[in-house]
Order: C-alpha cells, then structure tokens, then sequence
C-alpha cells in the first residue's frame, strides 16, 4: 500500500539515505530541508524550510509517517557553553520537531498506522564529556517521544532512535581524517563508525507495518558504545 511519508531534513545525511531507500515508486515522499534534495522522482515532493525559523508545511491530506531528522553536535567543555549554545541546539533538535509534529497531527491521524520517527543520541543515556548541549536537546526529545506515544496511541506510534557517532556531513569535521575515523571506531566495541544507511535502515522498519506493535521505545543503534565495555 502507498504511504505518504514526511522526512525533515531529507536533502542530506541520514535523512537523505531513508528518502533513497523509500524512493522505490511505493511511496509518496514529502522532503522539507534547507537545501535542495538530490532525491528526485515522480513521487517526491520537495519544499524549503529551515527549522530555526516559523514556517508552514504543504501536506497531503492524509500522511502515514514522520521523521525528523535535524541535528546539531555541539560538542564544548561545559564551562565555555552559553546560554546560547543550549538555546540553539534546543530549538534544533526539539521546537523544530515540535513544530513540524503539531502541524502533521491532523493529517497522521487519518492514517490506518502511522508512525512517528525521532532521533536522539547515545549521549542522553550514557554520560560523554563536552556533550552537556547537546545530550539536554536530545535529553528532551526522547521525553517528548514517550510523552506523544501514551498521549498519541492508539492512533499514532512513535519511538525514538538513538545513533552514535555517524558517518553524515553533520560529523565531518570529527571525521575529517583517517587517524580520526579510527579512533572513534575504536571507541566503539563493534570497532566502526556507524552510517547514514545503518540508520536509514532502523528508521525504516519503524515506518512500515513489521513494526506496528512497537511504540514509545528509544532504540539504540550505536555500534555497542551506550550497554557494552
């Protein structure tokens, strides 16, 4: 059956790699970002946002599922951190998705099953230093995700995903070389660093029926690094 699926920040990174592997004529693909999406096709419609800023979605009438996908790693020893800094990255990883959730609402809860995706970060549930920003914003979405999936249910489901370090644009500059890339991957037990299609392909079965049972969780797909020493 054809979903009309909705991915803030589907032009790049994670966001990017789910548009492609849904992008297979079955579903009708809604992409909103910042910048213009390379995922193109009869059936994806894309339109400009920027999360930090008001603005208004063009919806279908009816959407079967949502994933937001923007991000920030603003990673500083807690004494240089400003005010600032955890306003910003609070409204990157958590009014944005409130915004683009509250005007959704409507058109979800036409859906049969529809499904909420969020994402925070590995951070949140195991302590890593100079992460204090960044680990409260995402600290906050994973409340959010609970809270929405007992006040949402039955209708809409909504879990959470939970990535360590990625390989995205977003992480570039602490994977900028191949010293780097290893050790980072080593701090991992698996010993590499998680990709865009690794998440994709998490947030995926979340969107689609095999998961219709599965609600208010946050999944950890972080190569080990938030259970195992």
């Amino acid at each position: 059956m054809e979903k009309n699926i909705l991915i803030i920040g589907g032009s790049s990174g994670i966001g990017e790699a789910l548009a492609n592997q849904l992008n297979d004529g079955s579903n009708q693909l809604y992409l909103a970002s910042r910048s213009e999406s390379e995922v193109t096709g009869e059936k994806v419609h894309y339109q400009h946002i920027d999360v930090l800023e008001d603005f208004q979605l063009d919806l279908p009438e009816q959407l079967d599922a949502v994933v937001y996908c923007p991000g920030s790693i603003n990673l500083k020893p807690f004494h240089r951190l400003k005010e600032e800094d955890f306003l910003a990255d609070f409204k990157v990883n958590h009014i944005g998705a409130v915004k683009v959730i509250q005007q959704s609402l409507k058109a979800l809860k036409k859906s049969e099953n529809a499904s909420i995706v969020l994402f925070s970060t590995v951070a949140v549930q195991t302590g890593l230093s100079f992460h204090s920003s960044v680990a409260s914003a995402k600290g906050a979405i994973e409340g959010l995700g609970k809270a929405l999936a007992a006040e949402l249910a039955p209708t809409i489901r909504v879990n959470v995903i939970a990535p360590s370090l990625t390989d995205t644009p977003l992480a570039e500059r602490l994977l900028s070389s191949d010293d780097k890339k290893k050790a980072n991957a080593d701090r991992h037990p698996l010993k590499s660093i998680g990709t865009a299609e690794d998440m994709a392909n998490t947030a995926r079965f979340l969107l689609g029926d095999d998961s219709r049972w599965m609600t208010g969780q946050v999944i950890a797909v972080d190569g080990g690094m938030g259970s195992l020493r």
